[in-house]
């Protein structure tokens, strides 16, 4: 199983590039990782947040296969410990053979369609963090997730 993040827009932010490059790095020890940027749309201005939901949605469900199982990145979503998160990556990889699309939408989040097609959903926080960061934090979650399944010390609890 390949595990993908899907990004709207480039991460241009240098401290969260690098700190996205070492957990994808180290994530590749455990399994298939990639991060896939989705251009940001141009010439937004004439645009509602609506039709800039969509058209973001259209291009985040091409990145999709028919069996591919898609998690948002979303402030409504459930919440995990970190241990519990593990176990859910755990039962994902489990499940076998389909990629695991992980998305982090734009400013104004995800079209119906996106929401529709998704199988679930994910909040890291109660609180708000820019589109930018949550890369970084999310392939650091990931990378937790792999070393407390294989027993490594990186966790500590």
């Amino acid at each position: 199983m390949n595990i993908i993040l899907v990004t709207v827009g480039k991460t241009d932010v240098q401290w969260v590039k690098e700190g996205l490059d070492l957990y994808t790095s180290r994530l590749k020890h455990y399994v298939p990782f990639s991060v896939t940027e989705i251009p940001e749309l141009k010439k937004v201005s004439a645009l509602t947040k609506q039709q800039i939901k969509e058209k973001e949605g259209e291009l985040i469900l091409k990145q999709v296969a028919q069996g591919d199982v898609l998690l948002l990145l979303d402030e409504h979503g459930r919440e995990f410990r970190s241990l519990e998160f593990a176990e859910f990556m755990e039962k994902q990889l489990a499940a076998g053979g389909r990629n695991l699309i992980f998305v982090i939408g734009g400013a104004y989040g995800f079209s119906d369609a996106v929401y529709a097609r998704a199988q679930g959903k994910i909040s890291l926080s109660k609180m708000t963090f820019s589109h930018q960061m949550v890369r970084t934090i999310f392939a650091e979650q990931l990378y937790r997730a792999f070393t407390i399944l294989k027993g490594e010390p990186y966790h500590h609890e």
